[in-house]
């Protein structure tokens, strides 16, 4: 198979930027080598801040655009859009009478109990819902045809309205796709300029709620993420850069600019996801089959589960929850993602008193402007970092490698007036008390997402990244009982190494209704050549003649059940032979969850996914390598352990002097300038052969 010379080429670089709520992140490759650095986000117009790591980088390892083959980006730009209701004035299409499906939702209770309960908002308000007479049934067959003159009159609605963005859902269009497509032919055509979304494209799946609300989304964030990515297209070809530029799936694959622009609430967990591919990748190469990904940044800490090298998937998730982390609160995007849970507490989380005087962290963050206290750029309030300034786990002349100069009197004052007098304590006790209950906040998500999968601890191991990643790593293991954490090199800009190891792939999901008593061995099979086909033209975009490999899942339960359960299906023509066998695959896969089948009970299949990808590198598992002396430490900085209380001296060592097989028992911190390792009494550090650092409790390496 020829292979494009773009791809091809291995001497260039490729360069991975990811922007975060606090920090940007950019890291770039060549022959082996790594560069990596750290920039503060610019909200205002966040490609300048992308524009400005960059430049950072390529001066560090002295190269130029010319020799950058493939940008790749994610961002939570979308996701921040939707919590902060920042998107365009959108309008929905929908068939008469059902105006209102994006408020009543499926008519559930996040908290039974709560007798004032708030619900999340429909991103289009009532008076821009609008509704035309059309009508499909379950089978797509035609009941009522579309109202064309009706679609005329309700674009002259929107044009007096000022609308930015249309979403168009009908009854029934994931199965037939007619009126939707020519509703949007006769928007387009009476205003070529209106960004139009339409739900059997965006969530072609059964569940009208669901469909709706991420065509919505889509709508909602469609206009801002496209004028986002053209000006930072323009700007790196401003800069000289002649390289594609590619965008991260929620899903973990890559996509081009113009399928992100098209779809662009398929980036909404795209920092995250690279996070999540970085951790798998780290585990492959250590042989650890069964991971515990955490990710802790400058506003949230993300934790996945990887098992077999893989992270979970899933094709739900919900965005701006009104319950902090409540299941069901939020708003629902029908969307292949890596499945994680995220919560709002990171770096610049900030720290207050409840009304009835308990310490919380999160979700408000400091963001970048005006950042933790402790930044000296006029923030007031207590955050995270503030805390650990406090507690002495950071050097305040060489946080993020000395980029950014750290002030401990604002830090002590913020923790002073908003924790510490409210409980009696001093700040830097305070200080302590937000530390702890960051990390037990962590551990707790940690907990309830293993509960939720159906899995365990035992023999699992953590892999610690972002900023704060390896700082609090050792804590949060300790909370979970988990003996082994892993802290990668980059660490501190691991998302952005993720999008370095991420494919270039694209998920296509579709429902067609099936019960195994009744198979339909030819309608299955048409329609999974038909998603196979729509993802590979995808793909072939960018994977510019590599290698793929094709995925196939269906989403089934058993009859009356109200959620699925996801089984692979053979990445080929299915056959009758095959029913029996893939029934099978879906008892024990139940039974994994909820310890045994249900007898004589048949199973509905309710949607399939496809999923094409390039061919991922082989991994070679790294070697022992034998033990090697322990450099002397560089300073030792006074520290407060958030276990005992207790002040004590902790040997500082640097990173970057460590060799191979040294080993440093804790307590210590090992530094480098994107973030720093602690590790804990009872922990001991030793450096493996790819220049990793294992933290190991309680026992020899």
């Amino acid at each position: 198979m020829s292979v494009d010379s773009r791809f091809a080429v291995a001497p260039q670089a490729r360069l991975a930027v990811d922007i975060g709520g606090t920090f940007t992140d950019v890291a770039v490759e060549r022959d082996g080598e790594r560069w990596t650095g750290k920039v503060l986000t610019t909200p205002h117009a966040p490609e300048l801040g992308v524009l400005n790591g960059v430049k950072l980088v390529m001066e560090k390892a002295g190269l130029t655009p010319a020799d950058i083959a493939l940008v790749i980006h994610g961002t939570t730009l979308a996701t921040n859009a939707i919590i902060e209701r920042k998107g365009a004035r959108t309008a929905l299409l929908t068939t008469a009478g059902f105006r209102d499906v994006l408020a009543l939702g499926n008519e559930s209770r996040y908290d039974q109990y709560d007798l004032n309960i708030d619900l999340p908002q429909p991103l289009i308000p009532r008076r821009w819902r609008l509704t035309v007479p059309e009508r499909l049934d379950n089978e797509g067959h035609i009941l009522l045809a579309l109202d064309e003159a009706a679609v005329r009159a309700q674009v002259e609605v929107m044009r007096a309205e000022g609308i930015e963005s249309l979403a168009i859902g009908f009854l029934h269009a994931f199965v037939n796709p007619a009126h939707e497509k020519r509703a949007a032919a006769i928007v387009q055509d009476l205003w070529p300029d209106l960004p139009i979304s339409i739900s059997s494209e965006v969530s072609p799946e059964m569940r009208e709620w669901e469909r709706f609300s991420t065509t919505a989304a889509n709508a909602y964030v469609q206009p801002l993420m496209a004028s986002y990515l053209r000006r930072l297209e323009t700007g790196l070809k401003e800069g000289g850069f002649g390289c594609p530029l590619f965008m991260m799936l929620s899903g973990g694959g890559l996509t081009t600019l113009e399928t992100a622009a098209r779809f662009p609430i398929r980036l909404v967990e795209s920092g995250p996801a690279g996070g999540a591919i970085f951790s798998a990748h780290v585990a492959k190469q250590r042989g650890w089959s069964k991971v515990l990904s955490f990710d802790m940044g400058g506003t949230t800490a993300k934790v996945c589960l990887i098992d077999d090298f893989a992270p979970q998937a899933s094709r739900t998730f919900e965005v701006a929850r009104v319950g902090r982390f409540k299941k069901g609160s939020g708003l629902p995007l029908r969307i292949p993602v890596i499945e994680m849970v995220e919560i709002g507490a990171g770096g610049g989380s900030i720290a207050h008193l409840d009304a009835l005087g308990r310490i919380q962290v999160g979700p408000e963050s400091a963001g970048a402007d005006p950042g933790p206290a402790c930044y000296g750029r006029g923030g007031d309030k207590p955050a995270v970092t503030d805390a650990n300034l406090a507690l002495g786990r950071y050097e305040p002349d060489l946080f993020a490698g000395g980029a950014l100069k750290l002030h401990v009197q604002p830090a002590l004052d913020a923790l002073d007036v908003h924790v510490g007098r409210g409980l009696g304590l001093a700040p830097e006790m305070a200080g302590l008390g937000v530390v702890e209950m960051v990390d037990e906040n962590m551990a707790n998500a940690a907990r309830v997402h293993a509960i939720e999968s159906g899995k365990g601890y035992d023999g699992r191991g953590i892999i610690a990244f972002g900023g704060g990643g390896p700082v609090h790593g050792y804590r949060v293991a300790e909370k979970i009982g988990v003996d082994r954490v892993l802290v990668p090199s980059g660490a501190g800009v691991g998302s952005a190494i993720g999008f370095l190891r991420a494919p270039v792939g694209y998920e296509v999901v579709k429902s067609l209704y099936q019960r195994f008593r009744t198979f339909d061995v030819n309608a299955v099979n048409a329609l999974l050549a038909e998603m196979s086909a729509e993802a590979s033209r995808v793909v072939a975009e960018g994977a510019f003649g590599a290698p793929t490999e094709e995925h196939r899942i269906a989403f089934m339960r058993y009859v009356g059940q109200g959620h699925e359960i996801n089984v692979a299906l053979p990445s080929r023509p299915l056959t009758v032979q095959d029913v029996a066998a893939i029934r099978a695959a879906y008892d024990a896969e139940y039974t994994r969850f909820y310890d045994r089948p249900v007898p004589g009970s048949d199973v509905e299949i309710l949607s399939f996914a496809v999923t094409v990808a390039t061919v991922a590198d082989a991994v070679e598992p790294v070697a022992p390598v034998a033990d090697a002396p322990a450099p002397a430490p560089i300073r030792v900085q006074q520290v407060r352990d958030t276990a005992t209380g207790e002040v004590a001296a902790w040997q500082v060592y640097d990173r970057a002097a460590m060799p191979v097989g040294a080993t440093v028992p804790g307590p210590c911190i090992v530094a480098e300038d994107e973030t720093s390792t602690l590790v804990g009494s009872g922990w001991r550090c030793r450096v493996d052969g790819l220049g990793y650092l294992e933290l190991v409790r309680g026992e020899a390496f």
